[in-house]
């Protein structure tokens, strides 16, 4: 039998919620309070595994999710034999397709697939006495580069400064708040950390292409890193190529596409520089490991996107290990105890760079005992 090979005895989604003082301001949106899905799979062998299923927006979509794979994902997918991770993963994306359709939900029914997918990966990991990285046949890697994110636009150089000494050395803030206040903010970021520091800035596509331009000239003297979704995801490739051709500071895109085919175009359109696929939000690990390595070899920078609690991040911490090609890892600057308080094992950042968990499988588990006062209950 391979070791690839499983069959799946048990799928428990767990949904968590934690209250925060202050809130996660985006161009679109404001989170009030940090939730999680976090996904237990549980092999017939017995070996079991961990997965996280994107959820930060609607304000309900954790309990949706977690509905979906109570009453349609795990039914499919258990007591069925697999060759491999690849293989559940396409039956599950192909078994929901027209349900995906008729019910207008291809995103959220991606998403809980996604978590199933990586905690999938984690159990055929931990059963083969491996790291994720390794198992993936990645190089034995011990850390990778990082950078603070999410720095909202009330003075985001004040929590940078704390992330500083945290060991934080790159950061991205938050724009599209008028053009007065961006401003205002990079050049506030540049002035507290100086030249050489790598800085971006994230539009959580708040313009359109024209603006976007113009913003983006604006903030070339200030030389950020890469400009993320300065307009809407789904704006054709020829607009994305339009404005990349017209501002000096390089695109970075992918964490709201979906699909195999939109990431191809977008890899090979020559618009963007950084490639930012989600692995809670489409594709697991098995989907976005190809995308991944062929951005690679197109000379796109692979720097996975993520903003919701640990096992996402560390299950991102290993793809981006296992690919390699310099990129950056994505980790919240914001205070959530479903990232680093409440997860055992979880790696510090040290002058920029994140360790990278030795452990068998994501090298970290959810520390349930702590996590019990965030539980939210699921009806049935």
């Amino acid at each position: 039998m391979s070791s690839h090979a499983f069959s799946i005895a048990h799928v428990v989604p767990l949904v968590f919620r934690v209250p925060i003082e202050t809130p996660v301001v985006t161009s679109f949106g404001v989170m009030r309070d940090r939730p999680a899905v976090f996904v237990r799979v549980i092999g017939t062998d017995g070996a079991e595994g961990w997965g996280e299923v994107w959820c930060n927006f609607p304000a309900v979509g954790a309990e949706h999710r977690a509905r979906l794979i109570t009453s349609v994902l795990a039914p499919l997918v258990t007591r069925r034999p697999f060759d491999d991770p690849n293989a559940a993963f396409a039956f599950l994306s192909d078994a929901t397709a027209v349900l995906a359709i008729q019910s207008g939900e291809p995103g959220p029914l991606a998403q809980a697939i996604a978590g199933i997918d990586i905690a999938i990966w984690d159990m055929l990991a931990r059963r083969d006495d491996k790291p994720l990285h390794r198992f993936l046949a990645g190089p034995d890697v011990t850390q990778v580069k990082a950078y603070a994110s999410g720095l909202n636009a009330d003075a985001p150089e004040r929590l940078a400064a704390e992330k500083a000494e945290a060991g934080h050395r790159r950061f991205r803030i938050k724009v599209g708040f008028g053009e007065e206040r961006d401003c205002r903010n990079l050049e506030a970021m540049r002035e507290t950390f100086g030249g050489d520091t790598d800085l971006m800035v994230d539009a959580n596509q708040a313009w359109d292409a024209e603006t976007a331009i113009h913003m983006a000239q604006l903030f070339e003297p200030l030389q950020p890193r890469w400009l993320e979704e300065p307009v809407r995801a789904d704006t054709p490739i020829n607009v994305w190529r339009s404005i990349a051709a017209d501002c000096g500071v390089p695109l970075a895109n992918g964490e709201n596409l979906r699909g195999a085919t939109s990431f191809a175009a977008m890899t090979q359109s020559g618009a963007v520089r950084y490639l930012q696929p989600d692995i809670g939000k489409w594709g697991g690990i098995s989907g976005c490991l190809p995308i991944a390595r062929n951005a690679l070899d197109h000379a796109v920078v692979y720097c996975p996107h993520w903003l919701g609690g640990g096992i996402g991040l560390i299950g991102s911490l290993h793809l981006l290990a296992a690919v390699g090609g310099g990129g950056l890892l994505e980790v919240d600057a914001n205070p959530n105890p479903l990232r680093e308080e409440l997860i055992l094992g979880f790696p510090p950042v040290i002058e920029g760079d994140m360790l990278v968990p030795q452990g068998v499988g994501l090298g970290v588990s959810p520390d349930l005992a702590a996590l019990k006062r965030y539980a939210v209950p699921l009806p049935g």
